[in-house]
């Protein structure tokens, strides 16, 4: 790219805010010696539980890690069945399968997010849970979800890899259904400088499942209780998560003004994302549906703008999914959002001349 160009991401002017406490932070974990399952962990995870309003915060290696332990902890295994949607990254799934379940996916609605409409007529005697996914950022309809899922006795894990901080009616995601998982990857709002997750939940007997399922399946140092993997949080990532933590909000609130210019600025050209009365949405990701997506971001490179597709190819029709029904029939508001959808860039500190500049492009695409 030119000296000129928008990136899509721009971690330098976030680093640059906290740089001298963050390379504190890891002063002291060094000087410290303790570095797994240490103090900054311990720290992360109760003002981590404490913002997303849930009784419970267990750290873990990364978001794929926490769908997969959540899956493990109610019990979901082979035979069971698993609702989800197919426009998200592939660890919604992925996670589902290798805990020995199969991923059924129902649509989407307007709002990129399940359509709870449709989640009736996929309920099976083998479905066990539900994983809604807040896409971008944006809450699921979870109260409609929600009252599916007790009336049927089924889990809800929330997918809330891309939406730490967005809430429905004043409640956080991750303290709405039975557990709750994220991503802290340097993508998402709040970041690790590498792989990091979190699992959230009010139930104390999850919490302590997840525990020893994160850590080999240790009940005590030299007693394990079952098979699992190694998914812990380590210590240097807790220490400036937790500095992160500390600057979420104002961050967050960028990006919503950010988003805001957006709106004003794009919406001759595509279909921006809305808000529903009572969501809170983060924007970790600012996606707009337009007309000819695929000639926009090569013209969009031409000109240095750096914009995304997430995702141009839905879950199940990966290559890894050839093994599951075919479900092109239920599924066409997913393989139109497909073919419209476009991530642009934002990032906290991006300028007004940077926006305007993205419009500028929009304006000559299709004024051409």
């Amino acid at each position: 790219m030119t000296d000129d160009a928008i990136p899509y991401v721009n971690f330098k002017p976030q680093v640059a805010e906290v740089q001298a406490e963050l390379l504190e932070a890891v002063r002291k974990v060094l000087e410290g010696g303790m570095y797994i399952l240490g103090p900054e962990v311990a720290a992360f995870e109760k003002e981590f539980a404490a913002y997303c309003g849930s009784a419970h915060s267990i750290g873990v290696s990364n978001g794929t890690s926490a769908l997969y332990l959540a899956l493990r902890a109610l019990g979901v295994g082979e035979g069971h069945e698993v609702i989800t949607v197919s426009n998200s990254f592939v660890a919604t799934a992925s996670a589902t399968v290798l805990a020995g379940a199969r991923p059924v996916f129902v649509d989407i609605g307007s709002d990129l997010n399940l359509d709870p409409s449709k989640l009736e007529a996929a309920i099976t005697p083998r479905t066990r849970a539900i994983i809604p996914v807040h896409l971008t950022g944006r809450p699921v309809r979870m109260n409609e979800v929600l009252s599916i899922a007790r009336s049927r006795k089924l889990f809800v894990i929330e997918d809330a890899a891309q939406a730490v901080g967005a809430s429905l009616e004043g409640r956080r995601v991750g303290s709405l259904g039975d557990v709750g998982c994220f991503s802290l990857h340097p993508l998402k709002n709040l970041h690790a400088y590498g792989d990091a997750g979190m699992i959230t939940t009010n139930d104390p007997k999850l919490d302590e499942e997840i525990r020893k399922l994160r850590n080999i399946g240790l009940r005590s140092r030299y007693e394990c209780q079952y098979w699992s993997f190694n998914c812990r949080l380590d210590e240097l990532q807790a220490a400036m998560l937790r500095i992160n933590l500390r600057v979420l909000d104002r961050r967050t609130e960028q990006r919503r003004k950010l988003a805001a210019r957006y709106h004003e600025l794009l919406r001759p050209y595509a279909r921006v994302p809305e808000e529903a009365k009572g969501e809170f949405h983060v924007y970790q990701t600012y996606m707009v549906r337009v007309p000819r997506r695929d000639e926009l971001l090569k013209f969009l490179g031409g000109k240095g703008v750096d914009a995304k597709v997430h995702y141009p190819v839905p879950i199940h029709r990966q290559e890894a999914a050839s093994q599951l029904p075919n479900q092109d029939k239920d599924l066409p508001e997913t393989l139109q959002a497909a073919q419209e959808i476009l991530s642009l860039p934002l990032w906290p500190g991006m300028t007004d001349a940077q926006q305007q500049r993205v419009r500028a492009v929009f304006k000559e695409f299709y004024a051409s």
